[in-house]
């Protein structure tokens, strides 16, 4: 996680808390918990930010004094209306650098989280535009990931590959990002959004995934099937 300095001032609707590096990440760890179906609790939180819960605990009372976040339940807890647009303010930085790290730099996708996590923070408005219109303002990052816009943004609307059946043509819309090593696996088998997969076997407990791209057979474990989602049926195979 990075420091806490200041990138935005607060505004009025944050009650006083100062936009800092920090506030952004705890930010950005909820929207993403909650967008993967996951709660937004203290440990998950935690767990993601690489902090000790207490320190959690600490920054989400900040976080609900300055309005950005609201409790639901014991130990978790929920973006307001404001908290989410700053939270997606942060992801469309860092998706679009993530995409501009790629398609210019040629950074591999295994590597570009990181990288984009720091340079997020240090973005100006102006430099977002620009960077925005030179990529042709592109819909998803490198990771199949939606770039949120002004006017509408839609974080989920896949199904993710552990739903399909085998027999089933599934493309490949979107990966998490949040295992490196699973995307340089899945780049070595030529797995990645915008490719059709012909499922064979599903996952079980004792067992993993098989599927077939064109002629090539993969195995796929259970924690690298979790990470894939997209659009399963007939209908993708022509996508």
């Amino acid at each position: 996680m990075t420091t806490g300095t200041t990138r935005r001032e607060s505004c009025g609707e944050c009650r006083g808390i100062e936009l800092t590096e920090t506030v952004e990440d705890y930010l950005k760890a909820v929207f993403t918990l909650t967008s993967h179906g996951e709660a937004a609790s203290t440990s998950g939180i935690a767990a993601r930010l690489a902090v000790a819960p207490p320190t959690v605990s600490a920054m989400l009372h900040r976080l609900c004094d300055g309005g950005l976040v609201e409790r639901a339940g014991w130990g978790r807890v929920l973006l307001t209306g404001h908290g989410e647009d700053h939270a997606r303010a942060v992801v469309r930085r860092h998706r679009l650098l993530e995409t501009f790290l790629h398609r210019v730099l040629g950074v591999p996708w295994d590597e570009l989280h990181e990288d984009a996590e720091v340079l997020e923070h240090h973005l100006s408005d102006r430099l977002e535009d620009l960077i925005d219109a030179a990529l042709g303002f592109p819909e998803r990052d490198p990771h199949g990931d939606p770039i949120p816009r002004a006017s509408s943004h839609e974080e989920h609307g896949e199904t993710p590959l552990a739903a399909s059946e085998p027999g089933d043509e599934f493309l490949v819309q979107r990966v998490y990002d949040t295992d490196s090593a699973a995307l340089r696996h899945l780049a070595d088998l030529g797995i990645g959004p915008g490719v059709r997969l012909s499922v064979e076997r599903r996952p079980s407990e004792t067992g993993p995934m098989w599927v077939r791209v064109g002629e090539r057979r993969s195995v796929l474990s259970c924690a690298v099937v979790n990470l894939i989602h997209g659009r399963v049926g007939s209908g993708a195979v022509g996508a």
